[in-house]
């Protein structure tokens, strides 16, 4: 996503600073969609699998699991804690009712997200730990199909909403707090 704001002076980064947020929200909703190609293609292994999982796929459970719990969890509090209120604060006349639609429904898609995610958590920890298995069915897909749908209604609705209402004082903000956040884990 390119927000056609400045970079401030940084070097040039493979990825966003938190000098831009939108930016650097966008980044992590990728980073989630590559975990899910991942979580899908170790389901896939698993299910081929006899024994058990081998020690590259109890690693890569592994890998996968702390990943999403690394973006996840402080990606719903960035958007919870700073992106959903500069949003409600930049609202003006009748964009009220829709934003507050917006926002509520995708919070409310992130306790769906982190149901599923903890059942798909466990299943990943007892792989990592070299217990065989497969998930309940239809668990990782369901999980996969709300992330993917979810991840696409913010990077077409929310963040281009977000470009356009919020001042560069209230991205700064945003900023800041995502990288109290970041950094405190």
């Amino acid at each position: 996503m390119t927000t056609g704001r400045p970079n401030r002076g940084r070097k040039h980064e493979t990825q966003p600073a938190f000098e831009q947020p939108l930016q650097l929200l966008a980044e992590l909703h990728g980073r989630l969609q590559s975990q899910c190609g991942a979580l899908e293609r170790l389901q896939h292994q698993l299910a081929g699998a006899g024994a058990g999982p081998s020690v590259a796929v109890a690693a890569a459970a592994g890998a996968v699991r702390r990943s999403i719990d690394r973006i996840a969890g402080p990606l719903h509090q960035d958007e919870e804690q700073d992106l959903f209120p500069a949003l409600l604060e930049s609202m003006a006349g009748s964009d009220a009712v829709c934003i507050r639609q917006m926002i509520e429904a995708r919070a409310a898609e992130h306790r769906e997200i982190e149901d599923r995610w903890l059942a798909v958590s466990q299943w990943l920890e007892a792989v990592e730990a070299g217990r065989a298995g497969l998930p309940r069915p239809g668990e990782v897909e369901a999980l996969v199909s709300l992330l993917r749908s979810h991840l696409a209604q913010e990077d077409q609705e929310l963040l281009p909403l977000a470009e356009r209402l919020l001042s560069e004082d209230a991205l700064a903000d945003i900023g800041d707090g995502m990288r109290r956040r970041h950094h405190a884990g």
